[in-house]
């Protein structure tokens, strides 16, 4: 729950936090802002004389949860190091955590007296692939909802560098060779900058004309470079396409009609050449696409419940992994049959980033959701079958929709103006 601050910025209250669900939800589409529900309850609130049952969340299929860490705040992304021994976490006030991968533990936070002032959720994470020439090693590009870009040196907790943004900044992205990084926010524009000077090459924006569809018209949520192709990039925001982009030229070059991104929920497959896009709707939420042609592959069917999507990726050469909200669950499907294979349920919150290892081709994976971390590190071995077949329940139980809380509700309001 939230309470507003003196400048009409949202922010978290000292009261604990309920698991009961609103009067209704708002369409995304109806407002230039996500704003916390009007009404939200707790359980007691209804009857003293009633006991209502929470459930605890649980895995079905063949996802295993190898273990789980609690955080000191709200998790808002997420990001494995390049050789998967660290993960990178953003909270809501900020901070960032750093733990072993291997066993969870923390070994670092990153904050500093701009951070600890303006009290704003880190929004994004991208450690800096290395090169032979770099100096140090586990450098970490960070967002902040302030507009505040920040490269962190991780082991010494320094910030090397701090770029300020007239806006909110909610997404980056490396270059491949880690010579440029482009970041997206509030507004319509992309800036893309130079690595080593920090200084900003240019802005990557849609033409004057509003009959040209050539650039993003409203704010973006998610951009990510090519794997492959140094120079492209594609963005995702809620003006529902994705753009694509040559980072030496100012317009887009291209697009797709279709996608609602409201959290980082584009990836593009280096193995196929293939975009997966998960939309915050209930309808043609999953997708995938032929990064050339920009032909719609696929629009996968919706599983036994179905989610807004806030968060999707590959997962190695063989399956995809999203999550999102009402209900709030982590689904993970095979590529070939684009059935689930495993899921995580009954979370109490929804699930706003996950991110893998990128080790093998059953890759290690975790995801954020509320102040917890789920590790998930083994697959079951079983006949592989959907869950459709696992499932054969006559009553609606396993439906666990709890309240929604919006991505965007942590952000100030004063900046928007979409």
């Amino acid at each position: 729950m939230f309470g507003t601050g003196a400048a009409g910025v949202l922010r978290p209250r000292i009261a604990g936090e309920t698991t009961g669900s609103d009067g209704g939800v708002e369409s995304l589409r109806s407002s230039s802002v996500w704003s916390v529900p009007s009404s939200i309850r707790s359980p007691r609130d209804d009857n003293h004389n009633t006991v209502k049952h929470v459930r605890q969340p649980s895995t079905e299929g063949n996802l295993k949860v190898s273990f789980k860490v609690e955080c000191p705040e709200e998790v808002m992304c997420c990001t494995y190091n390049e050789n998967g021994t660290l993960l990178a976490v953003g909270l809501v006030e900020g901070t960032i955590q750093v733990y072993a991968a291997e066993s969870g533990t923390a070994l670092y936070s990153l904050i500093d007296d701009e951070i600890s002032q303006v009290y704003l959720p880190c929004t994004s994470l991208n450690f800096k692939p290395h090169t032979d020439e770099d100096k140090s090693i586990n450098l970490l590009l960070a967002t902040y909802a302030s507009g505040m870009v920040k490269l962190w040196h991780v082991s010494s907790g320094q910030c090397l560098h701090t770029i300020h943004e007239p806006r909110q900044t909610l997404t980056a992205s490396f270059q491949r060779g880690g010579e440029l990084f482009v970041t997206a926010g509030s507004d319509e524009k992309i800036f893309a900058y130079d690595t080593a000077t920090k200084k900003r090459l240019r802005e990557c924006q849609p033409s004057m004309s509003r009959h040209v569809m050539d650039g993003h018209r409203c704010r973006v949520f998610s951009v990510k470079f090519h794997p492959a192709q140094s120079n492209e990039f594609i963005s995702g925001g809620w003006d529902d396409t994705i753009q694509f982009w040559d980072v030496r030229e100012e317009h887009a070059i291209r697009k797709i009609f279709g996608p609602h991104i409201c959290g980082d929920s584009l990836d593009i497959d280096q193995y196929h050449n293939h975009i997966v896009t998960g939309s915050w709707r209930k309808d043609n939420n999953l997708q995938i696409w032929d990064y050339d042609s920009g032909h719609n592959i696929k629009t996968v069917l919706p599983d036994i419940t179905n989610s807004l999507l806030y968060c999707a990726q590959w997962l190695g050469r063989d399956r995809i992994a999203v999550g999102g909200c009402d209900a709030n669950m982590v689904r993970v499907l095979d590529r070939g049959t684009l059935q689930t294979t495993g899921r995580l349920v009954d979370l109490p919150r929804g699930v706003y980033c996950l991110d893998n290892n990128k080790a093998s081709t059953v890759p290690k994976f975790v995801i954020g959701t509320c102040k917890s971390l789920f590790f998930f590190w083994k697959w079951r071995r079983r006949k592989h079958r959907s869950l459709l077949d696992l499932y054969h329940k006559s009553n609606m139980e396993f439906f666990n929709i709890s309240f929604i809380t919006p991505l965007d509700i942590f952000l100030p309001s004063f900046l928007e103006k979409a």
